[in-house]
């Protein structure tokens, strides 16, 4: 059991989950409920959506490791699960399986919220992640982009749905700062979440240079070289703690400092740390534990849902968690 666990990168799983969960209990149903917008604590659309992102992501880490069984023989011989703890015959039967009933729960929920728009979302994904796999990642900067893309999407289609949902079912029809409110606030966490996807797989491409060089890849470290590629993702780093902090200072308005201070602590230091790891890394394992530290700061940074609903209750005397209010 742990094998096929450890195909589907269960972890990533959980996370995508916990993260478009947030979203929607934390951040777009809180905005909705002070727009005087009557939100049912319903999780039969929210747990569909979980469910068809985490079957369709199982997917595309399965192919993913399918196509990769040559270039991960040669970065991390010891961690390959395809050809060894499971046969090529399986994982293409898992893919399939996790894949199409991803896209069925999907279409389902596209249905049930007449939403034409995630349909064709829960169509195409899946085909990107297999091109991702089959070629895309293989090629200069359009591998990061594709899933960078999806990451921001993972986020965002969680609005799409709920608002969907609130004009069909609900025949709730949003004013236009309602609407922006919203896509300002979910937007803001999905362009968080595209830089530190982005900058993550820049790093991991210069963890698995030896690999993809063997296998003619043409990613950021192999072309530019590993000099240009640390200058890059620094420069990424840069731009995205820049982003932070004019996003607080310009849009972010709620007393006290409580938002700036947890970018700074949070945020803020991380990526400095990031920056000094990544100056002085050469080694393949240097590499992993900056990725991996990078992820942990998406953590954070994605974490901040909960913190914004505490300071909009406070500001509105919205019921927290339908339990207490604020002061």
């Amino acid at each position: 059991m742990f094998r096929y666990l450890k195909l589907v990168r269960i972890q990533n799983l959980l996370f995508i989950a916990a993260i478009q969960y947030m979203i929607r209990q934390f951040v777009i149903a809180p905005l909705l409920e002070t727009s005087g917008v009557i939100v049912y604590e319903s999780f039969f659309h929210i747990g569909l959506l979980i469910a068809a992102s985490m079957l369709i992501a199982a997917g595309g880490y399965i192919i993913n490791d399918y196509f990769d069984i040559k270039i991960d023989t040669l970065n991390k011989p010891d961690k390959v699960i395809v050809g060894k703890s499971i046969d090529k015959r399986t994982t293409m039967l898992l893919y399939q399986l996790c894949t199409f009933g991803g896209i069925a729960i999907g279409l389902f929920l596209s249905w049930h919220v007449k939403s034409l728009m995630a349909a064709f979302i829960f169509l195409v994904v899946p085909g990107l992640l297999w091109f991702y796999s089959a070629s895309y990642k293989r090629q200069l900067i359009i591998g990061n982009a594709v899933i960078a893309f999806l990451s921001a999407l993972s986020v965002l289609i969680v609005l799409f749905t709920e608002l969907e949902h609130l004009r069909t079912q609900a025949s709730v029809i949003l004013n236009p700062v309602v609407y922006s409110n919203l896509f300002a606030w979910v937007g803001g966490f999905a362009l968080f979440s595209f830089l530190l996807t982005w900058i993550r797989e820049i790093i991991k491409d210069m963890e698995d240079v030896y690999g993809d060089r063997e296998m003619e890849c043409r990613t950021l470290p192999i072309i530019w070289g590993i000099k240009a590629t640390k200058i890059i993702s620094i420069a990424l780093i840069s731009i995205t703690m820049a982003v932070l902090l004019f996003i607080n200072f310009v849009y972010i308005d709620f007393e006290g400092t409580l938002t700036l201070r947890y970018i700074l602590l949070g945020l803020i230091l991380p990526f400095a740390w990031v920056i000094y790891l990544l100056i002085k890394a050469k080694q393949p394992d240097e590499y992993h534990r900056i990725s991996n530290l990078i992820k942990f700061i998406m953590l954070i940074g994605l974490l901040y849902a909960p913190i914004f609903y505490f300071l909009l209750a406070r500001e509105t005397g919205l019921i927290l968690f339908n339990f207490f209010t604020v002061s």
